[in-house]
């Protein structure tokens, strides 16, 4: 009897081991919440996928690579299975980033509402959790005010969802420049949370420049360098599913 039970508790105890693994033993991300449909980009993700500290800067491989980003950052979420796109505009086209993120509803990874449609995206903050859209999560559901001085997301975008400029240093040549020289203050950031620089979450203040670089301490005047980090970030973007 008594190695019958023992055989009985190693099962117990293995099966959620087997659970937790892929085929090929690595381990699996824990399930999103079923509406899950809205991050920024977190720092280790910007890192990770960049290959560097600094991030990407403003060279997110336009476009398509910028959803690819939001993809990929999703699916180490537990939440591949969706199609996401990044919250930018650009020149050519022109593309609006309120144009390529669904009709809504959107969500946060801890399940809080962020908005219900595209007008209760556009308002100072959305209009949706207070608590979740004044500290916006990201992909694994941390409020990105947690790490510091961290409020600057990449736009190009006005308070309407539009691009801003025509001028293409204004979207880091829409997403394919890390050169700081000459884009200084003309890409527009807006805020994952309200700071003294700016309340609107898609369009508070202008980023020192296009060059990769975080930093995530309040920057005294004339330090920031030409970085999209530069005054408190790492480059970081939203990300919108199409679907809930």
């Amino acid at each position: 009897m008594s190695g019958m039970s023992t055989r009985r508790w190693s099962l117990i105890v293995l099966a959620p081991l087997f659970a937790a693994c892929g085929d090929d033993g690595a381990a699996m991300p824990d399930a999103a919440p079923e509406k899950f449909s809205f991050f920024v980009t977190s720092l280790q993700t910007m890192r990770t996928q960049s290959g560097s500290q600094d991030g990407f800067g403003g060279n997110l491989g336009g476009l398509a690579g910028a959803d690819a980003i939001c993809q990929k950052a999703a699916a180490d979420a537990g939440a591949g299975g969706k199609t996401w796109r990044a919250f930018l505009s650009t020149t050519a086209g022109p593309v609006h980033a309120i144009d390529r993120v669904g009709s809504g509803p959107w969500y946060d990874r801890n399940g809080r509402l962020i908005a219900n449609d595209r007008a209760g995206l556009l308002m100072l903050r959305p209009a949706g959790d207070t608590v979740a859209v004044n500290d916006m999560a990201d992909e694994t559901g941390a409020g990105t005010r947690s790490f510091g001085d961290t409020h600057d997301i990449m736009t190009g975008t006005n308070a309407q969802g539009m691009l801003e400029s025509s001028d293409p240093a204004s979207t880091c040549n829409d997403w394919t420049s890390a050169v700081g020289p000459g884009s200084e203050n003309k890409v527009r950031a807006g805020h994952s949370w309200p700071a003294m620089s700016g309340m609107n979450w898609m369009m508070a203040h202008r980023l020192p420049g296009c060059a990769p670089g975080v930093r995530l301490t309040i920057t005294p005047p004339g330090q920031e360098g030409n970085t999209v980090g530069g005054q408190g970030g790492w480059g970081g973007i939203y990300c919108f599913a199409l679907t809930p």
